[in-house]
């Protein structure tokens, strides 16, 4: 986790009911530690001050802390990640996107990449924001509402099709 200030605590609660390996900032960490939240890994160059017992500690290597945990995750075999994080800087995913599964909660949208031919069943009226450019695009059961942003036309599946390996889309929670 690299940041809570906007993120609400009934979400953290359903994304904790599977006791996942939390991995956080030393920032971070101060917050769930006031929470009771059990963490596992901090992403630090120095001591920690959380009491808690059992605590690794990680450094973020060349200073980049998303980094440090995907690839530790990646390297451990985790499928999939949930993110979440006050600052979103896509190009710090954009290289894991082929090797784990990511979900990352910012700003009260869910992010996550998808690959070409990617559909999903969305009630009438909800929201898709594409994140990343992409090329010969080609929608279904969407219309655009400016910008980059679409809304489904009805109940039912959605589908895109580009040209990218991937790209990002977000969702409102």
């Amino acid at each position: 986790m690299l940041g809570l200030d906007n993120f609400s605590d009934e979400l953290l609660g359903q994304l904790l009911e599977w006791s996942p390996t939390v991995i956080t900032t030393q920032q971070t960490a101060e917050n769930l530690d006031t929470y009771g939240i059990k963490i596992d890994w901090i992403i630090t160059d120095g001591k920690s001050d959380i009491s808690q017992s059992n605590i690794k500690l990680m450094s973020p290597g060349n200073g980049n802390l998303t980094d440090a945990a995907l690839t530790y995750l990646i390297n451990y075999e985790y499928p999939a990640v949930n993110i979440v994080t006050d600052n979103l800087k896509l190009e710090d995913y954009e290289h894991f996107a082929d090797k784990i599964d990511l979900v990352i909660f910012n700003d009260h949208k869910k992010i996550y990449p998808v690959n070409p031919g990617f559909s999903k069943w969305k009630p009438a009226g909800d929201i898709i924001e594409l994140l990343s450019p992409a090329n010969s695009l080609e929608i279904s059961g969407l219309h655009s509402i400016g910008g980059q942003k679409y809304q489904t036309t009805h109940d039912g599946f959605i589908s895109l099709h580009f040209d990218e390996p991937f790209l990002f889309i977000a969702e409102e929670l």
